[in-house]
């Protein structure tokens, strides 16, 4: 060798922001989120470090602790609502048996019972979307509704159906 060495690399401000942050406020920040969400703190803790330091570069960040525990709440949230739209969303699929599955008599009638049981305005949003197969919007069309009203109405009776089948 020629003694010859290259310069260091240069470090984006997008590495340094994020190490600036990690090294200032990780530990009182882990604790914190710790105490807050228990099991999810670290998936926070890095998810936030990374949202966060592209702001911090910018300097866009004027208190940064703040800052950090607001981006991490949300992330919280973002992912709570995620679950549970994950579990209504499992316990609605549930409550249909799929094509490979030939439904008993019984069954097809207990789920005649149930759909007949249901408030006429769930009922008719369920079978237009599940049965006829329409989309939210045609059906809102249709019912002179708004699309977000199907939506939550095709939810709650397929929520309710799901109840009723596995009683």
């Amino acid at each position: 060798m020629d003694g010859f060495f290259p310069p260091a690399p240069v470090r984006s401000s997008l590495a340094v922001a994020l190490d600036t942050l990690f090294q200032r406020y990780d530990a009182w920040f882990r604790r914190t989120l710790r105490k807050r969400y228990g099991d999810m703190a670290d998936d926070l803790a890095h998810e936030t470090y990374l949202r966060a330091a592209a702001q911090e570069a910018e300097g866009k960040v004027r208190y940064p602790k703040a800052f950090l525990l607001s981006v991490a709440s949300n992330l919280a949230t973002d992912r709570m609502r995620k679950e549970a739209r994950e579990n209504d969303y499992a316990t609605y699929r549930g409550a249909f048996p799929t094509q490979s599955t030939a439904a008993t008599q019984e069954m097809a009638l207990t789920l005649k019972q149930i759909m007949l049981a249901l408030p006429p305005e769930l009922r008719d949003c369920l079978i237009m979307s599940r049965v006829d197969g329409l989309t939210h919007g045609e059906i809102a069309l249709q019912l002179g509704l708004t699309k977000r009203t199907v939506k939550d109405r095709v939810r709650r009776a397929a929520i309710l159906v799901a109840a009723a089948m596995q009683d």
